[in-house]
């Protein structure tokens, strides 16, 4: 195709591009169709649509599945700097107008979502009652992908189990977790009396871990273990601990509710530990955001009773 000026960009081309960056984001239109809640035929429509406006082709399609052109790859890029900077500028005009509106982006992993000590529903009532204008924007990620988010300026705040603190990322400490090691029934060690467990014998069975470098005082605890599956998200851990295969770490409050029911049992609980803080996060030197300033500070004085004292 040749090139020629695309000449100025209004809110349907905007449109079509947050498709577009949408659909490169999920790898192929099946994906993005259940994302962007429209039809397979009108996401097509609108690349095709884009793909005219620009006149080059963004995306290839087809047996041997979907990847994006060189031109698209950089068109994906500019995509999300452009949006990146509208949403900045959204933001800065209703700073100076004293109204927080736009969209707030917050990310957390997934058992933080329901554990109440965070208490989140009462935080996100109180920043309703005085911010209705704001549009929550809640994921779920891990701890890695919301550290790179936050310094890239994709998310505003994220509530992570933190083992370490990174350079340029404010951190407010909520509570700390002491993690312990568990095992499904039917696992060898499950009906094993306490007193037999060593530290010798847990290292030799499979350990399920989140597959990140964790702080020094937590890889203590790893270092001689034998390591064989991942998963990162707990929720994804239960299954694996509970087929009786694996052992593994999780919170004490999280894996309370299955040795309850006498599904998981703690091993080795005078041998192995760790403690794991659990933190509010934002970019220390984020462009001032009314909404985000205001949801923090709503965070801090909910907590603040709380134990402040990080476990590192």
């Amino acid at each position: 195709m040749k090139n020629k000026p695309i000449g100025p960009i209004g809110d349907h081309e905007i449109k079509q591009l947050k498709i577009f960056k949408t659909v490169a984001e999920c790898e192929g239109f099946a994906a993005a169709e259940a994302k962007l809640n429209i039809s397979r035929p009108s996401i097509s429509n609108h690349i095709a649509a884009l793909e005219a406006r620009l006149n080059m082709k963004l995306c290839k399609r087809g047996r041997g599945g979907f990847s994006l052109t060189e031109e698209g790859a950089i068109v994906y890029e500019q995509t999300c700097q452009l949006l990146n900077q509208i949403s900045k500028f959204r933001s800065a005009v209703n700073n100076l107008v004293g109204s927080p509106a736009g969209t707030l982006k917050i990310a957390l992993t997934d058992s933080l979502a329901t554990d109440q000590r965070c208490q989140l529903a009462d935080i996100i009532r109180q920043f309703s009652a005085v911010a209705p204008s704001v549009k929550l924007h809640f994921d779920v990620e891990e701890m890695t992908e919301m550290e790179n988010k936050i310094l890239n300026n994709q998310i505003d705040i994220a509530i992570i189990p933190y083992h370490r603190k990174i350079y340029g990322i404010e951190y407010f400490h909520l509570f700390t977790d002491r993690h312990y090691l568990y095992c499904g029934e039917g696992h060898a060690l499950f009906d094993l009396p306490e007193k037999e467990i060593t530290r010798e014998k847990l290292n030799q069975y499979d350990l399920v871990h989140a597959g990140l470098t964790p702080h020094m005082e937590v890889y203590k605890q790893f270092f001689d273990m034998k390591a064989s599956a991942v998963s990162y998200f707990f929720e994804a851990r239960i299954p694996l601990l509970l087929s009786g295969q694996y052992i593994g770490f999780l919170p004490e409050a999280y894996a309370q509710p299955y040795v309850e029911s006498g599904q998981l049992k703690v091993i080795g609980k005078s041998i192995k530990s760790f403690p794991l803080g659990v933190a509010v996060i934002s970019k220390v030197t984020a462009q001032p955001s009314l909404a985000r300033d205001m949801f923090i500070d709503i965070i801090k004085k909910t907590h603040a009773l709380n134990e402040q004292i990080p476990p590192y």
